[in-house]
């Protein structure tokens, strides 16, 4: 009994107290005085206008997408993947190029050889000219054969290094999309949070209208009010703070989405139709096929076999072939003069060929330098690889465990959402009959509001994991 009439005692002062203030109120009132003004401490306490959040100018109406259209949007202003875009063209067209590098080139030569006589003989003053006026025109086929040449090693590495490339666009691809997906649903779960924060502010002040008209009847005591009041206050301040919240979310969305700023957009809310997760053994299965981070490592390793090759290719002998045909004559002409026979003409048109075998002797160690460095190049290569196996397992099993678990706690969080709801309806009814306390309507608005922002939390979750899972084993 002893709390009981603490409490009572309380309460009675409180009200002896209040009615001495109203009281005291009037009566300065009716003597036509004025209560003193505040102090500047308390004056600078008082509540200060509120600040708007900037907003957009009005563009129109905003834009509706969905994540497929994020993800559009996203590989053509990402600067990241585009590089890797590029990257891959750049390869191709370097594979174009040691392609044609195999090939024999043709070119087309025209000189003129003006020699200084020597007055004695129509040859000129240099012998390797057999005339004062030389003329050259010639088609030129040149072919370079050196070791490598035989093994076909510069098609093959630019192919690997390509595969290497292609395989980079794909990982830069794939982070993009988890990039994009977590701030896409970061937004839709700002978004759901904005909406609990609006139906808590009309729920808290709901509950503050029924416990000031509790209050009027002599139902419930005033310290209900004043914590109806408090929660209120800070369901206002709650939704200011999702409102933030979710006008953050769009900026850093924003900046994936478009090239100039813009903000002015919304996006579907598809959380609710969670996409399928594949069994275990079919995700390690496309992992091990379409994983582009250990397609690149084993790229990488057969390019630098090719190393290897070419450079133990340089210890061998290379040959040039050069086919030359055309005229060198002392006339541009099909048929000139024969400078011993006069009057006989003499064909100028045809052909010489020179073949050159070139044979490595002394180097002081540079081609054996080269074949060891090709060799450390191989075994790191080797054991990238075999690192990437490993990592490729044991992130395969962290990723999809990940997604499993945030898969399986979806339908605990929807029905934990359904029971907040369930349980704030017959606290409602439950107050209103005077049967509840006011902390039991305060703890079910809180269950509540956190049931439905964890709901959506897990949801976003678990689309994240799979997003993070998708790196691994590509789209399923």
């Amino acid at each position: 009994m002893k709390p009981a009439r603490t409490i009572l005692s309380a309460f009675l002062l409180f009200s002896g107290a209040s009615i001495i203030l109203a009281a005291t109120s009037l009566a300065s009132r009716a003597q036509g005085q004025t209560p003193d003004a505040p102090k500047p401490q308390e004056a600078q306490s008082q509540a200060a206008p509120a600040v708007e959040l900037p907003k957009p100018k009005d563009a129109g109406p905003p834009l509706t997408m969905t994540l497929a259209d994020a993800l559009a949007r996203a590989q053509k202003n990402s600067p990241q993947f585009q590089a890797a875009v590029i990257a891959v063209k750049m390869a191709h067209e370097d594979r174009v190029q040691a392609g044609a590098a195999m090939k024999p080139s043709l070119q087309y030569q025209t000189a003129y050889l003006n020699t200084q006589g020597n007055g004695i003989s129509p040859v000129g003053r240099y012998v390797t000219n057999d005339g004062v006026h030389v003329y050259r025109a010639w088609a030129v086929v040149h072919q370079e054969m050196p070791g490598s040449f035989f093994i076909n090693a510069g098609p093959r590495k630019a192919a690997y290094e390509e595969a290497i490339a292609a395989a980079g666009e794909e990982v830069a691809k794939r982070s993009l999309v988890v990039t994009v997906t977590q701030d896409y649903y970061a937004l839709v779960v700002a978004g759901r949070a904005y909406a609990t924060a609006q139906r808590s502010l009309a729920d808290a002040q709901h509950f503050l209208q029924i416990s000031q008209a509790l209050e009027q009847g002599g139902e419930v005591a005033h310290a209900d009010v004043i914590r109806f009041e408090l929660q209120a206050n800070q369901a206002q301040r709650t939704l200011g703070d999702a409102e933030l919240g979710m006008s953050q979310a769009r900026l850093n969305l924003a900046v994936l989405l478009f090239p100039n700023f813009n903000d002015n957009f919304t996006v579907t809310d598809d959380l609710d139709a969670p996409p399928p997760l594949p069994g275990f053994q079919q995700a390690e299965a496309m992992a091990k096929d379409h994983n582009p981070e250990l397609a690149a490592a084993l790229a990488a390793y057969h390019s630098s076999r090719v190393d290897v090759a070419a450079a133990k290719t340089a210890f061998l002998p290379s040959l040039s072939v050069d086919f030359d045909y055309g005229i060198e004559a002392n006339a541009f002409a099909l048929h000139s003069d024969n400078l011993t026979k006069p009057g006989v003409l003499q064909p100028n048109l045809g052909y010489f060929v020179t073949y050159s075998l070139n044979l490595p002797v002394w180097d002081w160690g540079k081609r054996r330098s080269q074949l060891h460095q090709a060799e450390d190049q191989k075994n790191l290569a080797q054991l990238n690889l075999s690192f990437a196996q490993r990592q490729l397992l044991s992130h395969l099993y962290s990723y999809y465990g990940e997604a499993a678990t945030a898969r399986n706690q979806l339908s605990s969080l929807q029905r934990s959402r359904d029971l907040a709801e369930q349980n704030l309806q017959l606290v409602t009814m439950q107050y209103q009959a005077g049967e509840a306390a006011v902390l039991q309507v305060l703890d079910a608005e809180t269950s509540m509001a956190d049931a439905r922002n964890s709901y959506a939390a897990g949801e976003a979750r678990y689309r994240n994991a799979v997003a993070t899972l998708q790196i691994l084993t590509g789209s399923f």
